[in-house]
């Protein structure tokens, strides 16, 4: 049988998957017969969204990209119904075909395993793709200690960020006392750029749950929570869809399997604050409480969910569980360096050619994710910078783009790996304006419980907005710099502690722009608008479009002679610059 497959993750219903999808059932409807069409999750190829998949009846693999109604129709008709594959169209196939093969055939998939390959409302699916027998394994052998102790040796690290060995987190909460233990996963992904976790939650979310039950069993939990945020509409559906296959499965619910094990899984729908990220935060959250961090010690593997021991996972760091169990710890640890074991799961975004998400194995350089991985900065423009671990990570310069992706290695710059978010920026990007927005993220994200982080974070922001907007004073990078030490080392949580670190990296990597900013009243990437000119040089030849372009009416002059732009009127948008054939805008 052939089956048609449409990628109908979020990425790819916003890039009109749906209208694809429907294209493709009124054409098949009235084809050959033996066709099925069927969906699946987001494969990572997010700039090729919307993509259909064609597999033949002898098994061949053919991957279409960017497939509006209209090729829908033609890829049905010629393809599924001729036989004839449309090479300009194709991405990737098995057969190494393909415009696009070298982005998957670079990647080491774990966590994204059946990401782009399963259906995740079918069980069926995932069942077939060796699903539930990692749960299946650990039950029969009943030894949760022995469990336990491969997950240590795998080398399995948090994938949320802090990067803790999740098999000594698992041990301290089965070491724990308490009448009840709880397991929770951590969906709350809140990091700007990221969307690691909803991509794995829309595409394979019966891994997460496999690997929720595998840790429930062997930290002796009967009850799990997936704290998920709310704006997640499709991964909430497909998750609820999952838990109930599972439950009728016996997967989840009582004596799972015939054995003395349950576990009952419930959603908690975050309402979108940052700092629930942070496990004590989730916790309070999930009780019904303000998401408000506490001190810790005690951390939540002896006193979390209704103060009984709780164990806290990723979404990420749940889904590589059953591969572990079934591939064996060796196979996991022979990946990575010596400190950091495995893969991670990237989200691309910013300046990239090929923005969508990647699973490389950790050790990869920057430099080979970007350019390899990634094809490269778009438009031919230089490379500038990464920006790792979302708000509260830091920015990578492009000398040192040979830096190893590993936790100490990537902590030694001065950002954070964090859950996996990665921007990557080029030459028209300003480091300044870059530390005022992530900056003005985690202010509005703090729950104000301490002062510095409170204080502190509006004091940076108020000073990197005066920067941005020309005002800039001497002093003013000395001021940033005491106020982010002094933010860092007395914040409560890690969104305090962490959220100086754009601002600690740029000034350390970039602080000449800060300069030109402050003591020259220039931007020198040419992004603030507040410190830009507008001038029509002599090679003007009067087309008059930008004219037509200028939305305050500051460009006069007739047709077919030079133009003059009003600076009392310009706002510096510099719509007349993108439109001048002529390059006769200049823009200092």
């Amino acid at each position: 049988m052939t089956r048609v497959i449409v990628g109908l993750g979020t990425c790819g219903i916003a890039a009109g998957a749906e209208e694809t999808y429907r294209s493709l059932a009124e054409k098949l409807s009235s084809g050959p017969a033996g066709v099925s069409l069927g969906r699946t999750g987001c494969i990572g190829m997010c700039y090729q969204e919307p993509l259909v998949e064609v597999r033949d009846g002898d098994g061949g693999r053919y991957l279409y990209g960017k497939v509006t109604p209209e090729r829908a129709e033609r890829i049905a008709a010629e393809h599924v119904g001729g036989g004839k594959p449309i090479p300009d169209w194709l991405v990737w196939s098995d057969s190494g075909a393909g415009t696009e093969s070298d982005f998957l055939r670079k990647q080491t998939r774990i966590a994204l395993r059946n990401c782009g390959h399963i259906d995740p409302e079918a069980i069926d699916d995932y069942l077939a793709a060796g699903g539930y027998e990692a749960l299946r394994k650990v039950l029969e052998e009943s030894d949760p200690d022995g469990l336990i102790t491969r997950i240590v040796d795998s080398g399995l690290r948090g994938r949320g960020g802090a990067g803790f060995l999740t098999g000594l987190k698992w041990r301290f909460t089965r070491l724990a006392q308490g009448k009840r233990k709880f397991v929770i996963c951590n969906a709350d992904e809140g990091d700007p750029g990221a969307f690691m976790d909803r991509s794995v939650l829309e595409g394979d979310p019966h891994s997460v749950l496999e690997g929720m039950a595998i840790a429930a069993h062997a930290i002796g939990a009967d009850h799990g929570y997936i704290y998920v945020r709310a704006e997640y509409p499709l991964a909430i559906r497909r998750l609820n869809v999952a838990i109930g296959q599972a439950e009728e499965r016996g997967f989840l619910g009582d004596k799972i399997l015939g054995t003395g094990f349950s576990l009952h899984v419930k959603l908690k729908e975050g309402a979108g604050a940052f700092v629930c990220g942070e496990e004590t935060a989730l916790i309070a959250s999930v009780e019904g409480r303000r998401g408000m961090p506490r001190v810790r010690p005690p951390f939540p593997a002896v006193r979390g969910l209704w103060d009984s021991p709780t164990n806290i996972n990723n979404v990420e760091t749940f889904a590589n569980v059953p591969w572990i169990v079934l591939q064996g710890h060796a196979a996991f640890a022979a990946l990575g360096t010596a400190n950091s074991k495995g893969t991670k799961v990237f989200a691309m975004a910013g300046k990239i050619r090929r923005g969508g998400l990647v699973e490389v194995p950790m050790g990869i350089s920057i430099k080979d994710i970007v350019f390899e991985v990634c094809g490269g900065i778009k438009e031919g423009r230089k490379f500038k910078a990464v920006q790792m671990g979302g708000p509260s990570g830091g920015c990578i310069p492009a000398e040192l783009q040979d830096t190893v992706i590993d936790y100490e290695s990537i902590n030694r710059t001065g950002a954070i790996m964090g859950s996996g978010g990665l921007v990557v920026m080029d030459d028209t990007t300003c480091m300044v304006e870059v530390a005022r927005f992530f900056l003005d993220f985690t202010q509005r994200e703090s729950c104000g419980k301490c002062t510095f982080c409170r204080i502190g974070s509006k004091r940076m922001l108020e000073v990197l907005t005066r920067i941005t907007e020309g005002e800039g004073k001497e002093g003013d990078i000395e001021l940033l710099e005491d106020l982010a030490v002094r933010t860092k080392s007395t914040s409560l949580c890690g969104l305090g502690q962490t959220a100086p670190n754009p601002v600690l990296t740029t000034l350390k990597y970039f602080r000449s722009e800060y300069e030109a900013h402050i003591h020259n009243r220039k931007c020198p990437a040419h992004r603030c608008a507040k410190l830009l000119t507008y001038s029509i040089t002599d090679d003007c030849t009067g087309c008059t479009l930008c004219v037509k372009a200028c939305p305050t009416a500051a460009i006069t002059g007739e047709k077919l002679r030079k133009h003059s732009i009003d600076v009392a009127k310009c706002i510096a948008c510099g719509a007349c610059f993108k439109v001048c054939r002529a390059g006769a805008i200049l823009r200092d």
